[in-house]
Formats: structure tokens, C-alpha cells, sequence
């Protein structure tokens, strides 16, 4: 239904504060972005991503004062039903010209605001996310991204709870992705409902399925929907057939060089993902029902504390998964294949060996892989086995040791930026940071590096709580 009133032009009010906004930029016209520094393009990027976040926090505070005055107990008296929309977010999308989510992440979130009108679905636990906003630190779907993963108190988890929880995510989000920050948030509510663990647990593997669709064509689609418990052995079985093809290690074990061979295969990687699932399903029905299961599977980690482990409460984790497990799963899984176990200290460390090997290994290599969850530059997501251990005190220049708590988990393209062009890695308990050169960054500020293994996280978590 088109509008029946139409809506007054934007007020002058709007193009002053919108001319203020541009002058933080000034002089102002379309910028020759490609006579721009390093340095300044990078500075205007981060600007521009401030004004959008001020910007957007004035917009949403708008958006939940569309809310108040459409609110139901008004009828067809209230705005957005006066303008010939029958929700405030839709008049809200209409004016903006966003996404139908997008909009009604405004008026959700601006709703928060602690300028908002009252509104019952008002969330006081979530006050710092909305202060945030407010103050154009914290992103529109960062914003969400929290909302969404803490969810709503219960009786198990309340609200002071959730609050600080808020709190904590909001004090990370700059140095996360938002992607990431969804996880985090996630985590934080598995962390402190564990009895959801466990459902979400059992819905998710209640969803896994498999199907074989015969085309007109000859061909055969096969559709796969995996819990993470089963993702893992898959993921596990296709990084180690596909790696060589898809960027993995350089610096490999003589015995393992020759499977660079892969590379000059004529198979796309695709088909031969596809030639060694089917190989394996042909194996396992060649050698008997139970071969696959009797046999030494898939290199799949099952990561727990200590702590958590001898007082059969808590969670676990699947290597490579960001879901976590209950205890019973954790159990389950040591019953079957045994355990090996990894201890972290209160750093969050691992184990050490020394300086009589060049090359981290065995279960170096295992701890590290715990210890990072992948490689830590930035928001890279290459998982453990796709990286390479680098040395933070070089080997040759600085007479480094092959220690866990000295070496770290890069993807083979930032090992070599790393090195190539003069980057620094400085190191404080468990805490480590990129340092640019000079040139990239004159003040040479330090990067935080974070951990992308939930597991060691809750690790550090637990032995923090402990003192």
C-alpha cells in the first residue's frame, strides 16, 4: 500500500549537522584516495568508519522513536500506520532505503539507547553495548552481534550476569570482526549456561542428515548437513588431502614433502575431495562393516581443562570447531580413542623443550596448535594445520629457543610478510602483539594478536578465576 501522507522534506538541521560531519574530513570533494599515503589512507578509512558509527547511533535513536510514537495502544494514529506502514521498522526501511534486517536492527538497538523512550522489551543488562553505540565506539551489527549471542536471562544465567558478560565483549569488540565477536558472544552464554551447552549440543547433531538427489543430467548430488562433532573428522580427512593443493606448509618433514605432488594433479581440488571420499567409503565397504571404526581414525582433538575434566562439569571443544561439548562428549570421545593430555599454566602456556631442535614438533606442535587455535595475525582464519611455528626470538638472530611460549602459529602468507618486510612479534605471559616497522607505522603501536582457540580462552579464564 503506497503512503497516504506524504513524508516533509529532511529538516535544515539535518544537512548542518550532516556539513559539521563531512567537515571532520575537510577540505571536503571527492578524495584523490590514490595520492594518499599509506598512512593517511588508512587514517581516512578509520575516520570515515567513525563518523559512520556516530552516525548510525543518530540514526537509531531515531529509529526507536519511530517505535514510541507507532506503538500498538495508538492505532491507526500512530506514525508509521498514518504513513501507510504497518510497523514502525518498515517505515523506518522505507526512509533509510536499508535492508528489512538492517532497519530492524535500528530500531532494536536504538531502543537500547539510554536516550530511548521506555519500551517493554528493554534489556538494562545490555546497558554498556547501548553506551557504546552511543558513543560511536561500538558498530550497529557489533551491537547485534552481542544482543544476539548473550540472549535473555533465565534463571540460571541472570541478568547482572549477562551484564557483565556485555561488559567484556565490549571491551574486545575493536580488535575483533564481527563475525568473530558472534562467537565470542556465544561462548560467553554457552560459559555460563551449561545445561544449554548440552541442548544446543543435541540439536545440532538432531539436524545432521545426508541425501543423494539423482539428477536428469546422470550425475549425483550429494547434500551433507554436519553437527560440528562430525564436521570435525570430515575437516580433519579433507585438510589433510586438500592442504598441499590449498596453500598448507612449506616446511614439512622429508616424508611429508612428497605429497607436493598434489600440486601438479590435473584434478581440481574439488574432484579430489570428492575421489578420496569416495575411496574411503569404498575401502571401508571392502574391509568389513567395522574396519573405519576399528582402525586409527581421523586426527580429531577433544580440548578440555583439567579443571573441568575432574569435576565432570564445565565444557569442552572439538579442534577446529567453534561449538562447544558437553563433559559427557568429552568422556565419550577419551573412552574410545584415550587421551593425551596438554596442561595449560596460569599463562595460558604449554610445554617447553628447549633450544635442542630447530623445528617445533610432535606435541609442540599439538600445543600450539591448542594453545592458538590457528594463526594469530589479526583475524585470520587459517586453522592450526594450515600454519607454520615462527620463532618470535629468531633462531639465527637471536639465538631462539624451541619453546612454545617463544614460538606462535602463522599462515604461510603471513609468515612470509612477517619476515619480508620487517614486522616484530614482542611477547608478555601469554599476551603477544605485532609490531609494524617504521615505515607502516612510525609510532610502531602495538597490535594485539588474538587467541582463536576457545579452548585455551576458558583456560585462562579458569586458572584467572582461580586466584
Amino acid at each position: 500500500m503506497a503512503p497516504s501522507t506524504a513524508l516533509a522534506p529532511a529538516p535544515a538541521d539535518a544537512a548542518t549537522l550532516l556539513g559539521a560531519l563531512i567537515e571532520l574530513d575537510a577540505p571536503y570533494s571527492p578524495p584523490a584516495t590514490g595520492a594518499l599515503s599509506d598512512t593517511d589512507l588508512l587514517d581516512r578509512q578509520r575516520l570515515l568508519a567513525e563518523v559512520e558509527r556516530r552516525v548510525t547511533a543518530a540514526s537509531a535513536a531515531i529509529a526507536a522513536e519511530v517505535r514510541h510514537r507507532s506503538r500498538p495502544d495508538l492505532g491507526h494514529a500512530g506514525l508509521a500506520q498514518r504513513l501507510g506502514d504497518r510497523t514502525p521498522e518498515r517505515l523506518v526501511q522505507r526512509m533509510t532505503g536499508a535492508t528489512k534486517a538492517r532497519a530492524t536492527s535500528l530500531v532494536r538497538v536504538g531502543s537500547l539507547l539510554p536516550s530511548a523512550p521506555p519500551a517493554p522489551d528493554r534489556a538494562p543488562w545490555l546497558a554498556d553495548v547501548a553506551a557504546a553505540v552511543a558513543a560511536g565506539t561500538l558498530s550497529l551489527d557489533a551491537a547485534e552481534a552481542i544482543r544476539a549471542g548473550l540472549g535473555t536471562p533465565t534463571e540460571e544465567v541472570p541478568s547482572d550476569a549477562l551484564a557483565l558478560a556485555a561488559s567484556a565483549l565490549v571491551a574486545v569488540a575493536a580488535g575483533l570482526t564481527v563475525e568473530a565477536l558472534a562467537v565470542r558472544a556465544r561462548e560467553e552464554r554457552l560459559a555460563l549456561d551449561l545445561a544449554l551447552v548440552i541442548e544446543r549440543e543435541a540439536a545440532l547433531r538432531e539436524r545432521r542428515s545426508l541425501t543423494l538427489h539423482r539428477q536428469a543430467d546422470g550425475m549425483t548430488r550429494l547434500t551433507a548437513l554436519l553437527d560440528p562433532e562430525s564436521a570435525a573428522t570430515v575437516t580433519s580427512v579433507f585438510d589433510g588431502i586438500t592442504s598441499p593443493r590449498r596453500g598448507g606448509p612449506r616446511f614439512v618433514d622429508p616424508d611429508e614433502a612428497a605429497r607436493a605432488d598434489l600440486t601438479h594433479d590435473l584434478r581440481t581440488t574439488e574432484q579430489l575431495a570428492l575421489d578420496a571420499f569416495v575411496q574411503l567409503v569404498h575401502l571401508g565397504a571392502l574391509t568389513g562393516p567395522n574396519a573405519l571404526v576399528g582402525g586409527r581414525g581421523p586426527a580429531v582433538q577433544v580440548l578440555v581443562t583439567d579443571h573441568d575434566l575432574r569435576a565432570r562439569a564445565g565444557l569442552g571443544f572439538i579442534e577446529g570447531q567453534t561449538e562447544p561439548v558437553s563433559i559427557a562428549t568429552v568422556e565419550r570421545h577419551i573412552c574410545e580413542s584415550g587421551v593425551v593430555p596438554v596442561h595449560f599454566d596460569t599463562d595460558g602456556q604449554v610445554v617447553n623443550v628447549g633450544r635442542e631442535d630447530r623445528l617445533f614438533r610432535g606435541r609442540q606442535r599439538t600445543g600450539l596448535g591448542v594453545r592458538d587455535g590457528g594463526c594469530r595475525w589479526g583475524e585470520c582464519d587459517r586453522p592450526p594445520s594450515w600454519c607454520e611455528a615462527h620463532h618470535i626470538d629468531h633462531w639465527a638472530r637471536d639465538g631462539g629457543r624451541t619453546d612454545i611460549e617463544a614460538g606462535i602459529l602463522l599462515c604461510r602468507h603471513h609468515h612470509l610478510l612477517l619476515h619480508n618486510n620487517g614486522w616484530e612479534i614482542e611477547r608478555e605471559k601469554a599476551s603477544y602483539w605485532l609490531i609494524p616497522p617504521p615505515e607502516i607505522d612510525p609510532q610502531q603501536r602495538r597490535i594485539p594478536m588474538p587467541v582463536k582457540s576457545a579452548a585455551a580462552r576458558r583456560a585462562m579464564a579458569t586458572a584467572a578465576r582461580a586466584e
